[in-house]
This record gives C-alpha cells, structure tokens and sequence, in this order.
C-alpha cells in the first residue's frame, strides 16, 4: 500500500505569498500583485482569478490593462529608455549584475513560485532560475566587445512570452537587452507566472533597470506593445496562430522582430542500433511532461526496426514519475523527484485527453498509457490538470496530435519505409526548432541532416535551447526575424553598421549563423 503524502514544510501557496510580501512590499499587496509602469507600481487593472495547476488552489491572478492604459506605459517606458541608452556600459552592467545577486538570493522563493504557478517539480523550476541568473552573468562578463560600434535601439523593446519558462527565457531576456542599453517591457504570460516575475521585476527595479511589467489579454495589449511607434523591437515566445498575427503587424510597421514559434520537433531512427543511448534518453525528453519549445514528440521509424525500437522505448516510458511536486512521506524529506507535474491548466489537460481519445476513434493505435494509480497526489487533492503520458502509433491526418506539438506528454509515433518518406514526416509542420537524427552510420547523417527543416539538428543526441554562446533559431514557420544567443542576442536588440543584414529568417531574406 502507498504513504500517504503530505505537503513539504514550508512550501505551501500562503508560504509563498507571505515572504514575497516580506521581500518586495511595494510590488505585492495582501491580496494581489501590482503592475510596474512609469517607474512605480501601480494598482491599477482588473484582477482576474486564477488556480493552481498543481491543486486547483487559489493563487494570484493577473491584474488586466485596458489599451489606453497599456499605451500610457508604453509612452512612459520610452521616456525611461532615452536616458538609459546614455547611461556607461559600465554602469550597466554594475546595475544587472546587482540584480543577479539580488535574483540569486532568492532563487529558492523564485522557483517554489514555478512550482505553484506552472507547475514544474521543483528540479526543473531551480533549473529555470539558475539558467536566467548563470547566462546573464555571462553577458555581464563578455557583453563588452558584442557592443563594439554599436548602439541600442531608437526605443523599448516589447517582450511578450509563453508562460513555460518565465526566468530562463523571458526574464533572461529582459536583463541582456536592459545590458545593451535598452528599456524594457514584459507582458506577464496569460497562463501564468505572474508572481514570479513581479518578484523577479521589483529586484531589478529596484537596481534601476528600467523595466515595465504589464498584465493584459493579448488582443487588447497588442496595439500598445506591438504596434506603437515607441516600440524598438518586439520579441515574441508563443504559437503560430498569435505569432502570425505579430509578424503581420511588425512587417508590414518595418519593425525590428524576434518571433520564436511553435514546430513539431521530431526525432528520426534510421539503420540505428545503440539502443541503449535510446533507452536512456527517453525519460529525460519527458521533462515537464513536454511542455518545451524544445520537446520531441514525435519518433519516426524505420518500419522494419520497430520492434527494437517497442524494446528500447517501452521500458524507459513506463519509468516517468509523475505527481504533485511537493508532495512528500514526511513534511521534513527532500523534495520528490518528479519527472514532471501538472499541466499548465485543467482546460489544457481536457484538451489532451480529448486529442488522444479521437485519434484513437479514427484509427490511432495506443501503445502505452501511464496509469493514474502510479501517480504521487496528495489525499483528495484536485487532478484535473494532470495527464498521463501516452504513446500512439501513426495518428490520422485528421487528428492535430498527426501535424502540431501537443505540448503536453503525449507522443506519437510514425512508420516509414524509405528515406523520402523520413524526411517528410520529420518535416510535417514546415520547420521546427529543434530535430535529431539517430543512424549508426555518419554519412547517411550528414547526407539526411541538412534535409531536415529545423535549426538544429542532433546526431543521436537531443538539441536544447542552449545558453551562453549558443545560437538559437528556427527554419521554416517555426521563428521570424533576427535569430538569438551568444552576440546575436545582443545585436538582435542593438544597431549596427548602416545596411547591416542580421542573421534570421526575414520576409526579404533568410540568412544562416
């Protein structure tokens, strides 16, 4: 029989709430937090309600801008960066680095937000801070000749991001383009998040980072953040649909633009045999059940090494640990090492479960479903946003789990017979992020990979994100405008020589690293 499970000590929502209220009084009020804009935190916009996905518990909720209010920031924040694109770079740099070692004194409050917030099990959600604070540490220590006769833009630069990683992508952002002279604004993520920068927003505000923090529906906060003539640049996280919408408007305004965007990110197998790397891999591609920009979720296989791949596959998917991600046998334990927790809403779950069962319905074969029993909830607790991991044989075309990241813990597996027919179930969403090509032989890789429409291509090996000097992109309509990492970051947000031509993927032309 299981113990029954209890909330780890000290890490509960109120616990939460409380010491933020201790750390940053003038950004959180007893009951909701604030929007920083004009240089102040202003009680202003309509709070919403908001659960957590990890309990279907109360947390705090997003307090909505109108337009005109939003625009009003937007004004405000370009006042803020006309003087601080004059402040010395080393003053700069004396300012985000304050930050960091603000950050990293409550990196452990930063990340038990995650945790109540999206969800993440505590591992990934240090994970994401400690990533924001080590890569803008690097900037702050090498940013010096990435700025060499350049200079920061004619106005803020407007970041609205997905809420999966709201320090190690977006607040990263935030500090690397505040470094190369810019202000900055933030949309807080509709799904969540929203404590977690506004704590993360006040210690840099407090170092006088001319930062702005602003909570909003996308629809009515576009025309402020995308297409006022203040902004400088707009740098986008999300899915295709909205990013459309967002290239449209930056094009057609000739605005500088840095649109990542969902892709299916597939992982090839082809006259492959080191099942064992396979076998290992697999749980980690599971990490927050997925919900990556950089997930794989779909395998496409050599139809007649299926069956080695059943017996490298199927083992590895039935180790996942999926649960509440404070959950614990004694208040006191360490906290649970979950492979991932909820995801990010109830509404997202239902969505999956449905996508699944029709799939299904039309002829998917199911290959492997994770039992709820196996799962670590504590007692009566609210599930609704938790989903099993499951695997299903050659969905229909009809079926979105066939064309589109599911983003959740779902995958999909399609069987091929030539290398024609790899290539084009590997390029199905016309560019991706991120592919891997499993083959033992290294000519076949370097014949296949540069076919394969994504920016980077693993042999036998997953691709991240990167940090540091890491490039990142996308091929195809998985990214638009300037590519990013290492000095493409900086000179993404910074301008350069007259005629200068950024390495991207632009409507005029596509250039490489």
């Amino acid at each position: 029989m299981a113990p029954t499970l209890t909330l780890k000590t000290g890490t509960s929502w109120p616990d939460a709430w409380r010491r933020c209220l201790a750390v940053v009084p003038e950004a959180f009020r007893d009951d909701r937090v604030l929007n920083l804009w004009n240089g102040a935190w202003q009680e202003d916009g309509r709070v919403l309600p908001a659960v957590s996905p990890v309990d279907g518990g109360p947390i705090a909720g997003p307090p909505r801008l109108d337009g005109i209010t939003a625009h009003r920031a937007v004004c405000a924040a370009l006042d803020q960066h006309r003087a601080w694109r004059h402040i010395p770079l080393q003053e700069r740099r004396a300012r985000v680095a304050a930050t960091l070692d603000a950050l990293t004194e409550h990196r452990g409050l930063l990340a038990l937000l995650l945790v109540w917030e999206i969800g993440k099990p505590w591992r990934l959600a240090r994970a994401d801070v400690d990533r924001a604070i080590d890569g803008v540490r690097w900037y702050v220590d090498g940013v010096e000749p990435m700025l060499a006769g350049r200079s920061p833009l004619d106005g803020p630069v407007s970041n609205i991001a997905s809420w999966n990683y709201p320090m190690s992508v977006l607040v990263h952002a935030l500090l690397v383009q505040a470094l190369a002279g810019n202000a900055v604004i933030a949309k807080t993520p509709t799904d969540g998040g929203v404590a977690c920068l506004t704590l993360a927003c006040a210690l840099a505000a407090r170092e006088g980072i001319p930062v702005t923090l602003v909570s909003g529906s996308g629809g009515e906060l576009s025309q402020a953040l995308v297409r006022s003539p203040e902004i400088g640049c707009v740098s986008f996280v999300g899915g295709r649909d909205t990013g459309a919408a967002v290239a449209t408007a930056v094009t057609d305004l000739g605005k500088r633009h840095v649109l990542e965007q969902e892709g299916l990110n597939t992982w090839g197998i082809w006259n492959h045999s080191d099942w064992d790397t396979l076998t290992a891999v697999i749980p980690k591609l599971f990490d927050y059940g997925k919900q990556r920009c950089t997930a794989y979720p779909r395998f496409v296989v050599q139809r007649h090494l299926f069956d080695a791949f059943l017996a490298a596959y199927l083992p590895a998917v039935r180790t996942l640990k999926v649960g509440h991600p404070l959950a614990v046998e004694r208040r006191d334990d360490p906290y649970p090492e979950l492979d991932f927790g909820p995801v990010i809403n109830a509404a997202k779950a239902k969505e999956l479960h449905d996508q699944v069962a029709e799939a299904i319905e039309r002829g998917a074969v199911p290959l492997h479903r994770g039992r709820p029993d196996d799962a670590r909830f504590l007692p009566g607790q609210d599930t609704s946003a938790y989903v099993q991991p499951v695997t299903l044989l050659n969905p229909p075309s009809s079926s979105p789990l066939h064309h589109a990241e599911p983003f959740g813990p779902v995958d999909t597996i399609v069987l091929v017979d030539t290398e024609a027919e790899l290539l084009a179930a590997m390029n199905a969403s016309n560019g991706a992020l991120v592919a891997t090509l499993s083959t033992d032989d290294q000519a076949t890789y370097d014949r296949l990979a540069p076919q394969i429409r994504a920016f980077k291509v693993g042999h036998g090996a997953p691709r991240s994100r990167g940090d540091r000097d890491e490039l990142f992109g996308g091929l195809g309509a998985s990214w638009r405008g300037a590519f990013v990492g290492g000095d493409l970051l900086v000179h993404a947000v910074t301008r350069g020589p007259q005629g200068e031509r950024l390495p991207g993927n632009f409507p005029e032309y596509q250039l490489l690293p």
